[in-house]
């Protein structure tokens, strides 16, 4: 559009893919704060600490041996002077599960192309466009300023929708219910039981029924007795309706709803109803193997494309240690390390390394020590003579 000399040019949007943001502007009842549902800051707890707790390490490909790399110290140690390698990851996660665009970092490099700082901005910072030829091309922006694709962590969503957008309709649920309970014990009326007064009883007569009554009847003692009532006063008992009987199971459904759309288990945000000690410890790997994986798969590519250079990558690759995800239950990892050990896929000192345990002297063998069996040397044993 054009203004006398200057020329003013508007960006068109479209809706058809509505943001969060978005709802906050132009829908009635909009998801203005989904982390105030508890299940959903459960869920985005989970699934940013679960890689943020984890070692990260620059791998050979072909030996699977952890190697010495410069970007190794990035990784471990601090992404830039204020913000720590595990704060940054847990930023890039929430940031995934809360914004369509996804997670999203940008790396600083030196004179030299070497990576030396990661920046995670706040979201809407950096806006991803895609090329419209259908090939997929993101275009980043930081601030208006168009930036190298190469120098940009982007884990994106996997339905290219947060899960905070997609379950919407789950958490708007869910936050409702949880208005209309704190209402309810804020200001609702609910007696335990209804006494109408005809009219033409006075207040003393009043005053003196009640003392009666409250001394006949109320009280655990009193429990179970029958009420009878003078002067023409009705007694009614007050019911619980099959809506507010079933309000609690509605209520625990919409975790559950929530729970389905963070790939996760409802157990895994305290609903215990159905959990057991046989599928307590099922549930918990399928946390490990159907909600983390997914993610430490992405940040992993993300990592490689950016932080390693091309020749880099074709032998060397980040990967997150995964056996840290099962260090809380060493009774399976110390069967694991001994099967391991004795079929000799593992020496003892590699085993012990599982646990942070140092290397012994002898421990680099591989053999099966439960069946191999060393001659024990007898004192005192007789020398058997020698024939010369």
């Amino acid at each position: 559009m054009k203004f006398g000399p200057l020329r003013i040019s508007f960006e068109r949007k479209s809706l058809a893919s509505p943001t969060v943001d978005d709802f906050n502007i132009f829908a009635p009842f909009g998801l203005a704060s989904p982390l105030s549902v508890p299940a959903v800051a459960n869920a985005v707890a989970l699934r940013s600490e679960g890689p943020a707790t984890l070692d990260i390490a620059v791998i050979d490909r072909a030996t699977g041996a952890k190697v010495e790399h410069p970007i190794f110290a990035l990784l471990t140690g601090d992404f830039n002077p204020w913000t720590s390698a595990a704060e940054g990851i847990r930023k890039i996660c929430v940031m995934r599960d809360l914004h369509d665009v996804g997670g999203v970092a940008i790396v600083v490099r030196n004179s030299e192309r070497k990576p030396v700082e990661v920046i995670v901005y706040d979201a809407g910072r950096v806006s991803v466009e895609y090329a419209t030829d259908g090939s997929g091309e993101p275009i980043y922006r930081l601030n208006g300023r168009e930036l190298d694709p190469r120098d940009v962590i982007h884990v994106p969503n996997t339905l290219g929708r947060a899960p905070v957008s997609l379950a919407r309709g789950a958490i708007n649920a869910a936050a409702a219910m949880e208005t209309h309970a704190r209402k309810t014990f804020e200001s609702g009326a609910r007696p335990g039981a209804v006494v109408q007064v005809p009219k033409g009883m006075g207040e003393d007569a009043i005053g003196r029924m009640r003392s009666s009554f409250r001394t006949a009847y109320e009280g655990a003692a009193n429990a179970g007795k029958t009420a009878f009532i003078y002067d023409g006063v009705t007694f009614t008992q007050a019911q619980i309706s099959s809506v507010d009987a079933q309000f609690l199971e509605l209520r625990r459904f919409q975790t559950e709803e929530i729970a389905r759309s963070f790939s996760m288990s409802a157990s895994m945000l305290g609903d215990l109803t159905r959990s057991s000690y046989s599928n307590q410890e099922q549930k918990a790997k399928e946390f490990l193997s159907y909600t983390l994986e997914p993610i430490l798969v992405a940040l992993e590519s993300a990592f490689n494309r950016v932080l390693l250079s091309d020749d880099d990558r074709a032998k060397l690759a980040i990967r997150f240690d995964r056996d840290d995800l099962s260090r809380v239950d060493l009774a399976t990892r110390a069967l694991a390390i001994n099967s391991l050990v004795a079929s000799t896929v593992l020496s003892p000192n590699q085993g012990a390394s599982w646990i942070g345990m140092p290397p012994h002297e002898g421990g680099d063998t591989f053999e099966n020590r439960n069946i191999t069996v060393k001659p024990v040397p007898v004192s005192g044993a007789p020398k058997v003579p020698v024939n010369e």
